[in-house]
């Protein structure tokens, strides 16, 4: 079958890279697609959230399943403009209808529905620039660190966490008042610091039944030991070394299945991805987030993993029938390096030529911000090569990721050197 993957970053390349090894796909198209997916599909100058275009590629190249990468077309009704439109309504697409991407995009709308059904997590207030004096005294009467987040869709970027009350202030009247995130952050929510160490938790749903995936840990920080600007994600590491049986069975119980039996009492019908972000809290979780789509760059660590068929996962998600599957996962580690433009996630600079060698072995080259030229591989976002490296032991994967990461050339190129070093402690005790 011929398969349209929506996107262009390195979660759309790994799961292109994933899709095309099954033997029920003929052609895969990835709109936009970067340098990476064009040396193994076919990409189509689209825009993701170009519904009439995706319908117009849709017909004229007979897709027979539809993959939605990002969040931004399903917070924007794709999957809706697909169930309403006559032609398009038979066709598979594999994400939830915009009612049900609200868990993504209003974090307001995702911890009422938390609190609701009684899924754990940090307490919170939100606020508008109408309770913006209401929110500074709320502030003032919590205690540090103080953690800020943007209602709406902020590109990863829309949580501020800091121990300084002045700046928490200041920061929510930049918000509210000031326009900091634009529309997303017309609302604020004020959140309970939760403690512990982060991870995600991945669940392919066809609204009854579910697969969960492999875990993983990204880093967000630009800086080594976590430090400086939140960034979309500078590497990532699965299995979570902390991340034991016992826990994934907390999650489930206590996280996954209440999740999904609350959206089927909301009336949604949730086919697709759901990324559960977790704080480990002494073994037990609590969600700090939901994503309505598969992360990035955990994707480029999740999908080597996986050893089942990914278009039949997906076929079977949209036929309801997910509980026939036997999802199989490689127990190696994999270790993804993500090298980006200098000044990211600030200002940077498009369109440096790139160097960029063969493979090692064990080794998988995922494009993010990339683009192909006439001269060559030229840059084209702030997080621009995913570099993921397979090995039996945490370190040797690690090793191999960083190997290939500096391999990797382009003007003012950088990338944390300490992905996945803080978990060696968790390998050694076990």
């Amino acid at each position: 079958m011929n398969i349209l993957v929506l996107g262009s970053g390195g979660r759309e390349h790994a799961l292109t890279w994933k899709l095309v090894q099954s033997p029920r796909c003929t052609q895969v198209f990835v709109a936009p697609g970067n340098a990476g997916t064009a040396t193994i599909a076919t990409n189509l100058p689209l825009d993701a959230n170009n519904f009439e275009g995706i319908k117009k590629a849709v017909l004229e190249n007979d897709i027979k399943l539809v993959v939605v990468g990002p969040e931004d077309p399903l917070v924007n009704g794709i999957v809706d403009f697909f169930k309403a439109d006559k032609q398009l309504k038979r066709i598979p697409i594999i994400g939830p209808d915009a009612k049900g991407a609200q868990l993504e995009g209003s974090k307001d709308f995702s911890k009422e529905f938390m609190l609701k059904y009684g899924i754990p997590t940090a307490a919170a207030e939100t606020f508008t620039p109408e309770t913006l004096e209401k929110g500074l005294s709320y502030l003032a009467n919590q205690k540090g660190p103080y953690v800020l987040k943007a209602d709406g869709l902020a590109a990863g970027k829309g949580v501020i966490i800091t121990e300084d009350l002045q700046e928490a202030q200041n920061t929510l009247r930049d918000m509210l008042e000031g326009g900091k995130f634009g529309k997303a952050g017309s609302k604020v929510l004020v959140e309970q610091h939760l403690k512990g160490i982060e991870l995600s938790v991945f669940v392919l749903s066809d609204g009854k039944n579910y697969l969960i995936l492999p875990e993983a840990k990204d880093y967000k920080r630009i800086g080594e030991g976590d430090t400086g600007l939140n960034t979309g994600g500078m590497g990532a590491v699965s299995p979570v070394p902390f991340a034991d049986a016992d826990f994934i069975n907390k999650v489930e119980e206590q996280v996954v299945k209440p999740t999904l039996k609350g959206l089927q009492e909301e009336g949604i019908h949730y086919v697709g991805f759901l990324f559960i972000g977790l704080m480990n809290d002494n073994g037990q979780p609590q969600v700090i987030e939901y994503n309505v789509r598969m992360g990035d760059p955990e994707t480029e660590v999740v999908m080597p993993r996986i050893k089942t068929d990914l278009v039949r996962m997906f076929m079977s998600a949209h036929k309801g029938t997910l509980d026939k599957i036997k999802l199989q996962v490689n127990p190696k580690y994999a270790v993804t390096t993500m090298v980006v433009a200098g000044g990211y996630p600030e200002d940077y600079k498009k369109g440096d030529l790139m160097e960029i060698p063969e493979a090692d072995k064990d080794a998988i080259i995922f494009h993010a911000g990339t683009k192909p030229t006439e001269q060559g591989v030229v840059t084209n976002g702030g997080r621009v090569i995913a570099l993921t490296a397979m090995g039996r032991t945490l370190a040797s994967a690690v090793q191999k990721s960083q190997r290939m990461a500096k391999k990797i050339k382009f003007k003012n190129r950088y990338f944390r050197k300490d992905i996945g070093q803080d978990l060696m402690k968790y390998v050694n005790k076990s």
